[in-house]
């Protein structure tokens, strides 16, 4: 499955800086607003330690985790959708995407410019917010005259010209689609930016932002995942080997690398669970959405395993590695034969069994 995450955020807010420590791409981070004009996309691995155990127990060559793809385009700056900076052509780029990511800067940086000249999270996200919402508006001005003219003749239609205006009536209010909790499901073809689920990174300076400060700005987004990270220090960790960045983070007293944080809420954000298969020739973590059947889960690999499913063969991530072998698992009663209506849960590790 393609899964994508856009990146979006005011100019010098640390987009390219933590697209480069996600990606470890050196894309051009520069201290001034549009140094990113085309768009950059960035492959990244969701991290997963289940793989290198599987990897362990089954000798695997390779370990080939979940990925998903961050899209950096130029920083919006208020006005965006009038034509202000580079305009809002730029937006189209992430029209596709799953999820919008907001960066937003806390940061305090008399080198790095602020492009309204003061650092306030509220008001970066406001702008972001209502810059998304007029180019939605003006994608649904375009689409609804169409969309009128072909219900006129499709019955089908009228339901999607419904939810289009009552949409277009939430946007007008100030409210993303999102927010509104309206059902998404007839507006996927104007692919509307703020009826995407959003999640937001805080970029901040480690030493300067309290719990207090955290609180707050996680109030000023719910319920949307707040995600703080320092993007100049997580772009000095990707540069690191993993001993090295282990015994950076350890003396920090920070658990995990924010862009772990990262690729994982991503992952949930998007409504996403992986299942597992494991050999010899590779540990492989897979996309699946929550709630996939077993065939369903199957067609990710290949559309012919779904059309061809027999059975699926499963056994739990941890009753796997308590019994240390497939062999001891089945022994105890651990593994499992499961039909077309069994739905997938993450972690579970599978041998399809299908006829083509």
């Amino acid at each position: 499955m393609a899964l994508t995450i856009g990146i979006v955020g005011l100019p010098n807010a640390g987009k390219s800086t933590l697209f480069n420590a996600l990606t470890r791409n050196n894309v051009l981070a520069a201290n001034y607003p549009f140094a990113t004009i085309e768009p950059n996309v960035g492959v990244v691995g969701v991290p997963d330690p289940r793989l290198a155990v599987l990897g362990e127990l089954f000798k695997s060559e390779r370990l080939v985790p979940a990925t998903v793809s961050f899209v950096d385009i130029a920083g919006i700056v208020r006005g965006a959708s009038t034509g202000e900076g580079m305009g809002n052509a730029f937006l189209s780029h992430i029209r596709e995407a799953d999820a919008i990511c907001q960066v937003t800067r806390v940061f305090e940086d008399p080198d790095v410019t602020h492009v309204d000249g003061k650092i306030n999270p509220a008001s970066d996200i406001d702008t972001i917010s209502t810059e998304l919402i007029l180019a939605d508006l003006q994608t649904i001005d375009k689409a609804l005259p169409r969309l009128e003219k072909e219900a006129r003749f499709n019955k089908d239609q009228q339901a999607v010209v419904a939810a289009v205006k009552e949409a277009q009536a939430v946007l007008e209010t100030g409210k993303t689609v999102f927010q509104s909790g309206l059902d998404r499901a007839p507006l996927r073809e104007l692919f509307l930016l703020t009826a995407k689920p959003f999640l937001y990174v805080f970029n901040t300076s480690t030493d300067e932002t309290d719990e207090a400060t955290r609180e707050e700005l996680r109030k000023l987004v719910a319920p949307a995942e707040a995600i703080f990270l320092d993007a100049k220090i997580e772009s000095e960790l990707s540069e690191m080997e993993p001993d090295e960045a282990a015994e950076f983070l350890a003396d920090m007293g920070i658990d995990e690398p924010g862009l772990d944080h990262l690729a994982r809420v991503g992952f949930e954000t998007l409504g996403l669970q992986t299942y597992l298969t494991a050999g010899p020739k590779e540990s492989r973590a897979w996309t699946i959405r929550k709630g996939a059947t077993a065939p369903e889960a199957a067609g990710v690999i290949h559309t012919d395993f779904q059309k061809g499913f027999i059975k699926a063969e499963i056994v739990s991530y941890d009753d796997l590695v308590a019994a240390g072998t497939m062999l001891k698992a089945r022994e105890a009663g651990k593994v499992r034969m499961e039909g077309k209506d069994y739905v997938m849960q993450d972690g579970d590790v599978v041998e399809f069994r299908f006829n083509v």
